[in-house]
């Protein structure tokens, strides 16, 4: 089984529109599937710089020398890029799924379809995990996780199923949590609702979408003008939050206009949102929910 199955492989690459001499990056290295069809379109002066956190990931290394690969989180895109003496850059894409390796590394706890340890780190060098989020977590606080991270309207009835069931005994793993919750979900839509839990928790361990927004509002600092941004999301949130970005540079509201009326987009949209065709799915299911999104850098006022 390969590391990750890379989702809208040539679609992502073509819509950073390459120049063989530019710089690249890819904020989300996992197999390096996009990372290696991309270099595969530079020239020998092109780079292509890479983040990635989890420890498993720098297994797929690339040798080459136009390539560097970052051991960190791509929330501290613009930090380690002037580390490494690069001011801006032609483009940048990423891809925010879960790695198919992360979904069958069962030990990990991110899928719901292995009994493992409630862990769900992305960086398992990082403190808080899932475990601790359900053991130690108000009822209050587990509520605003389910509801707003899960999109769980029955949010406040599981927090409080879940403070039973620790009251006996720590919630240690993934199939625990699994027999705790499963009673209280109607049997058709068990495996839809268990998935929106879990995805919950991940984005509460992970702080993705916080890690989003912080990488988000740096791009414009780190494209050059008409240089490219191509995005994958996977769920509603996170799309929402690209989807307005490339929009209007905000995450909520319209941005302000000057004296003149004019209203400063750090980005532009370029065509329209892309999805996976039938014959990528059928090939690789969890490409189905994958949006990808592009916008040009535009000319700053």
């Amino acid at each position: 089984m390969s590391y990750h199955d890379p989702v809208l492989l040539s679609e992502t690459v073509a819509g950073l529109a390459i120049k063989p001499d530019g710089i690249y990056v890819d904020v989300t290295f996992g197999g390096g599937g996009h990372s290696r069809y991309l270099l595969s379109q530079l020239g020998p002066q092109g780079r292509l710089i890479a983040f990635d956190q989890d420890q498993d990931a720098l297994h797929n290394r690339i040798d080459d020398p136009r390539f560097l690969l970052i051991h960190q989180n791509f929330r501290y895109l613009k930090r380690f890029l002037k580390f490494h003496g690069v001011a801006q850059v032609d483009g940048i894409m990423g891809d925010f799924g879960v790695s198919s390796h992360q979904f069958d590394e069962g030990e990990r706890g991110f899928s719901t379809r292995f009994d493992g340890a409630l862990d769900m780190r992305m960086n398992q060098e990082q403190g808080l995990t899932a475990a601790q989020i359900l053991n130690e977590y108000s009822v209050e606080q587990l509520t605003v996780l389910f509801r707003e991270y899960g999109e769980l309207r029955n949010g406040a009835k599981l927090s409080r199923v879940i403070e039973a069931a620790r009251k006996e005994k720590m919630i240690k793993t993934t199939e625990e949590l699994k027999s705790i919750v499963r009673p209280f979900m109607p049997r058709n839509k068990e495996h839809k609702i268990m998935a929106q839990i879990f995805q919950a928790i991940r984005l509460e361990v992970n702080q993705e979408l916080s890690v989003l927004k912080e990488f988000l509002l740096q791009t414009k600092e780190v494209i050059k003008p008409s240089g490219r941004l191509s995005l994958i999301s996977y769920h509603s949130l996170e799309d929402r939050l690209v989807k307005r970005y490339m929009r209007h540079g905000l995450f909520e509201g319209l941005p302000e206009k000057d004296v003149f009326g004019r209203a400063f987009m750090p980005f532009k949209p370029v065509g329209k949102l892309i999805v996976p065709s039938a014959q990528e799915i059928e090939k690789n299911n969890r490409a189905r929910s994958a949006k990808l999104r592009i916008a040009q850098r535009t000319a700053d006022l």
